[in-house]
C-alpha cells in the first residue's frame, strides 16, 4: 500500500505524532553531527595548553627537590630528607614522558636535553646527601655545588622547553580554533537549512489539517449569531475532523428542522409560568385574608360573657369602663381594613386587652411590658401580638398566678419581639408539630381552640402569616422561658422593612 494512500485513512492523533516524528528524526540526526564535530573540536582545542601546565608542574618538583636537597646540607633534618625522597621519585616519574633519545626536532631534542641534566642533577643530590649522612664535609660541599650549578642549567633550559613548547601550542591552538568556529559555522549552517525544511513541511502538513477546522470555526460563529442559512461540508474524510464535520452537518439540520418548535415551547412556558406566578399570589392574598379572618369571631364570645358577668357584680361606671376597652378592641379589629399595622398599633392594641384581662382575672393576672422609647413604625400582619399574649394568659393562668412579659429589644439587624409565661411549658411534640406544620405552608392546620394540647388558634394562625409576609422560615421560634419555666414565643423582625 502506497503511503499517500495511506495518509488519508490515518487518524488526526496519528497524523500529527508522524509529523512530530518526521521532525524529531531530523532534528536528532543534526543535533548529533554538530555535537560530534564541535566535540572533537573542543578536545584539540582543550589539549594545547596541556603540555605548559605539565612542564610548569615538572619545575615546581624540581624546586622542591633543590629546597629539600639544601635544607638537609644545613640543617640535617629527618623532614628535609624524607621530602627528598618523595620528591625525587615524582621528577623520576615525570621524566619518563620525555624525549629518550636525541631528536632533530627541536622541542623534542630539548626535552631529551632537560631529561638527561634532571638525571645528572638527581645523582649530584642524591651523592650530596649520602656525603652529609657520612659527615665527610669535603665529599658534601663537593656534590652539592655539581648540584647547584646543575640545578641552574637544568632551570635554563627549562625555561627555554616551557617557550618552545608555547609557541608550538600556540600554532596547534590557533589551528584548532579555526577547526572549531569551522564546524561551529557548519553546524549553525546545517542547523538552519534543516530547520527551514522541517517548519516548511510542518506548515503544509499542519495547513491542510487545521483547514477544516477554520472553516468550523467561521460556520460556528455565524450560529452563534443565530445565522442557521450556513453551507454543509460534506466532507468525507474518515479522521476526527471529518467525523466533527459530518456531525456538524446533522446539528445543522436538527436546528433547522426542530427552531420553530423551540420558540413555540419557549413561548407556551412562558405564559404558564407567568399564570402560574398570578395564581401563586392570588392564593398568598387569599391565605393572608382567611387567616386575618379566622381572628375575628375567635375573642367575640369569652369577651361578651366577661362584660355580661361584670354588669350583673358591679356598678355601670365600672361596666361601662371596661365595655370601652372592649369596644375599642373591637373596633381596631373589625374595622382594620389593610392587613399590615405598625408594631406601635399592634402595642396599643395589647394595651386594651390586657385590661380586659385583667378585669376579667384580677390579681391572678400580673402583666409586665419592657419596649424602647423610640418609635416603632416596622411593619408586621395585623393581630400578631394579641394572639400571643392570650396564648401566654391561658397557659399562665393555670397556676395559681399567671405572670406574662412581652418585652422587645433592638439588635443590629432585627428587631426580637418576645413574649413569654410562667406555665408549664409546651410539650417538646407540640412545638416540632406546630413548627413543622407551618413550614409545611399547610393550609389545614388544628384551629380547636378547646383543645387542651393544642395551640390555639390565633397562635398557628400567627405563625403562618408571619411567613407569608416575610418570605421566611426563621421569622419566628417556639423555646423555654428565660428562668427554664413556662413557654417563650420569639419573632424577629427585620429592621429595615
Amino acid at each position: 500500500m502506497k503511503f499517500s494512500s495511506l495518509l488519508p485513512k490515518l487518524s488526526l492523533r496519528w497524523k500529527i505524532m508522524l509529523c512530530v516524528a518526521i521532525a524529531m528524526t531530523l532534528l536528532g540526526s543534526i543535533l548529533i553531527v554538530s555535537m560530534s564535530m564541535n566535540l572533537q573540536a573542543m578536545r584539540s582545542l582543550g589539549g594545547s595548553y596541556i603540555s605548559n601546565s605539565e612542564l610548569n608542574d615538572f619545575s615546581q618538583k624540581i624546586l622542591q627537590t633543590e629546597k629539600a636537597v639544601e635544607t638537609y646540607i644545613n640543617y640535617r633534618t629527618f623532614e628535609s630528607i624524607d621530602s627528598f625522597y618523595n620528591f625525587r621519585n615524582k621528577v623520576e616519574i615525570s621524566i619518563e614522558k620525555f624525549q629518550k633519545y636525541p631528536s632533530t626536532n627541536e622541542v623534542k631534542q630539548k626535552e631529551y636535553i632537560v631529561a638527561q641534566l634532571t638525571k645528572s642533577y638527581i645523582s649530584y643530590g642524591t651523592k650530596a646527601i649520602a656525603s652529609q649522612r657520612a659527615n665527610s664535609h669535603d665529599e658534601v660541599a663537593k656534590w652539592f655545588d655539581k648540584a647547584l650549578s646543575c640545578y641552574n642549567l637544568l632551570n635554563s633550559h627549562i625555561i627555554e622547553l616551557n617557550s618552545l613548547r608555547l609557541q608550538e601550542n600556540a600554532n596547534n591552538y590557533e589551528t584548532n580554533r579555526r577547526n572549531f568556529s569551522f564546524s561551529t559555522s557548519i553546524s549553525i549552517v546545517l542547523f538552519i537549512v534543516c530547520s527551514s525544511i522541517i517548519l516548511l513541511i510542518l506548515y503544509i502538513i499542519i495547513t491542510s489539517l487545521t483547514k477544516p477546522l477554520v472553516e468550523i470555526s467561521e460556520v460556528a460563529h455565524r450560529v452563534s449569531k443565530r445565522d442557521f442559512d450556513v453551507p454543509l461540508f460534506n466532507l468525507k474524510s474518515d479522521d476526527e475532523i471529518g467525523n466533527i464535520c459530518q456531525a456538524f452537518d446533522r446539528m445543522i439540520i436538527s436546528i433547522r428542522e426542530y427552531i420553530d418548535t423551540i420558540w413555540e415551547k419557549a413561548q407556551t412556558e412562558a405564559e404558564l409560568r407567568e399564570k402560574e406566578i398570578e395564581m401563586q399570589a392570588l392564593y398568598t392574598d387569599a391565605q393572608l385574608k382567611t387567616l386575618q379572618y379566622q381572628i375575628n369571631p375567635h375573642f367575640l364570645f369569652n369577651t361578651l360573657n366577661t362584660g355580661a358577668q361584670l354588669a350583673m357584680m358591679e356598678n355601670a361606671d365600672k361596666t361601662c369602663l371596661f365595655m370601652e376597652q372592649v369596644a375599642d378592641f373591637f373596633r381596631y379589629n373589625i374595622q382594620q381594613k389593610k392587613q399590615t399595622a405598625t408594631i406601635d398599633e399592634e402595642l396599643g392594641l395589647i394595651d386594651n386587652f390586657v385590661y380586659i384581662m385583667k378585669v376579667r382575672f384580677g390579681n391572678r393576672l400580673e402583666f409586665k411590658k419592657t419596649i424602647p422609647e423610640q418609635k416603632l413604625n416596622q411593619t408586621i400582619p395585623v393581630m400578631t401580638l394579641q394572639p400571643l399574649v392570650e396564648n401566654c394568659i391561658k397557659h399562665g393562668l393555670k397556676n395559681s398566678k399567671g405572670k406574662i412579659e412581652l418585652k422587645i429589644t433592638m439588635l443590629e439587624k432585627f428587631i426580637e419581639i418576645s413574649v413569654s409565661d410562667n406555665g408549664s411549658g409546651m410539650d417538646e411534640e407540640v412545638r416540632k408539630k406546630v413548627l413543622e406544620m407551618v413550614k409545611s405552608n399547610s393550609s389545614e392546620f388544628n384551629v380547636e381552640e378547646n383543645s387542651e394540647e393544642g395551640t390555639g388558634i390565633g397562635l398557628t394562625n400567627v405563625f403562618m402569616r408571619l411567613k407569608l409576609y416575610f418570605h421566611r422560615d426563621d421569622i419566628f421560634d417556639i423555646v423555654s422561658a428565660d428562668d427554664g419555666i413556662g413557654t417563650k414565643f420569639i419573632i424577629r423582625i427585620p429592621a429595615h422593612v
